[in-house]
């Protein structure tokens, strides 16, 4: 792989979309730092960037939880020194209809989807401060956020997980505007259906529920997509790569949508 000198930071990168976006950025040059609540998975990940010539450090967190965002980045800066893309990409998405929602559905999915992202800007922020622009417009740092396409509209019995994704993309054009002095940039990607082990989560419920197979789940979401597939995660990694790289300077508070042709906007 080649290096750029630049390091990135992924949260949630032991598997599905995460996993895809620590490769991806790997493979653009990046040092990557694999964050996840498994520790296992975290390694695997790690282990796949190390096996393919790539540098990468594994560390466990749980993005919830704001003192362990803030010690698993510094870990990282410690081990890499320096910061330059923080990929918020954690999450949880439950199918979680009106009536069924409780108050401990609630809080684990805002704690981890919108406190996540708050841990995760301030940790990197932290980090980019120590680098001034040389002028004014020029970008020290990137922050990537984990938005939706069910951050854009509506989608039936996601309310919870809607709701976390709209309020990302809010957090998102916020830290835009605020930080933009600083020299960071704060944009979002908001991807649509994607093979994931969450989104099998969703499908085979809704299979079980028709006595159907997976591939027919599967199928049912993917008649609402204009190219006529789900997305895979390298897909989306391909939006975060643009996001993290030079070509995107001069783009901040935007929320790209990688859906395949979902939300038209």
């Amino acid at each position: 792989m080649p290096t750029n000198g630049k390091v990135a930071i992924v949260t949630g990168a032991g598997q599905g979309i995460g996993l895809a976006i620590a490769v991806r950025l790997a493979s653009d040059g990046f040092a990557i730092g694999c964050l996840d609540y498994d520790t296992d998975t975290a390694k695997k990940a790690a282990d796949t960037i190390r096996a393919g010539g790539g540098e990468a450090l594994d560390v466990k967190a749980d993005v919830s939880q704001r003192d362990q965002v803030l010690r698993a980045v510094d870990e990282v800066v410690a081990r890499f020194g320096r910061l330059d893309v923080m990929v918020n990409n954690a999450g949880l998405g439950p199918v979680t209809p009106i009536e069924d929602i409780t108050p401990e559905i609630y809080r684990k999915v805002f704690d981890v989807n919108v406190g996540g992202t708050y841990w995760g800007i301030q940790a990197a922020v932290k980090h980019f401060k120590a680098r001034k622009p040389a002028r004014k417009g020029d970008v020290v740092g990137k922050i990537i956020n984990a938005s939706s396409q069910a951050g854009q509209v509506d989608n039936p019995d996601l309310a919870v997980y809607g709701a976390t994704k709209f309020a990302i993309r809010g957090i998102t054009q916020t830290a835009a505007r605020d930080l933009a002095p600083l020299g960071i940039t704060a944009n979002a990607y908001c991807p649509g259906i994607v093979r994931t082990p969450m989104m099998e989560g969703i499908a085979q419920k809704v299979a079980d529920e028709n006595g159907k197979s997976l591939e027919w789940g599967l199928e049912q979401w993917a008649r609402n997509v204009a190219l006529g597939r789900i997305s895979e995660p390298e897909d989306v990694a391909a939006c975060v790569s643009y996001l993290a790289g030079p070509d995107s300077n001069y783009m901040t508070g935007q929320a790209l949508i990688i859906d395949g042709g979902m939300v038209f906007n």
